[in-house]
């Protein structure tokens, strides 16, 4: 299976990047998959196990760039389907649009969301997925916690650059009690 980022002439080499990366913000999507039940109250948070670049191993978000020419939902379906696997099926709208805005920074005192590579803005999904679901790419595991489990000391410690916050933030968008 040839990789999408392999055959689109618009994505920036590794040296590209980082030259873009120091100087201008980066669009990015996090996405929070969810389980709902028949009233789509959400019943079940979903994080991946992921090893980051420095050794570690953290509970993550669905993250990724929007690529150049890709609209917002061939983005999260394509960020969906490399972590969750392509019978996640997610349930995005037409046109989704985001229930938060976060901006990443080098400097984790500016916002509270920290990204040491880059300046961030990322726009926060919600996102209901009915299929099965099952790590993929660089996802060592994927867990479907409790509202309340999710939102638990030992979890959030376990999650790094502020994306605990994001999932604080989506459950109270969606009217979900940790």
């Amino acid at each position: 299976m040839t990789n999408v980022t392999d055959t689109i002439p618009t994505w920036l080499s590794a040296e590209d990047l980082n030259l873009a990366r120091a100087r201008l913000p980066i669009v990015y999507l996090d996405v929070i998959p969810v389980r709902v039940d028949e009233a789509g109250r959400i019943t079940r948070v979903g994080l991946l196990l992921r090893g980051r670049p420095d050794g570690s191993i953290s509970r993550a978000l669905i993250s990724g760039r929007v690529l150049h020419g890709e609209r917002i939902r061939e983005a999260l379906l394509r960020h969906i389907e490399k972590d969750l696997g392509a019978l996640a099926l997610p349930q995005l709208p037409t046109n989704p649009a985001p229930f938060t805005v976060a901006e990443y920074f080098p400097d984790p005192e500016i916002s509270g969301f920290h990204d040491p590579r880059q300046h961030a803005v990322s726009l926060v999904y919600v996102v209901p997925v009915k299929g099965d679901c099952s790590p993929s790419q660089d996802a060592l595991d994927l867990v479907w916690l409790t509202p309340k489990e999710a939102m638990s000391q030992n979890v959030r410690a376990e999650m790094t650059g502020g994306q605990d916050q994001l999932v604080q933030m989506a459950l109270a968008h969606a009217g979900a009690h940790s």
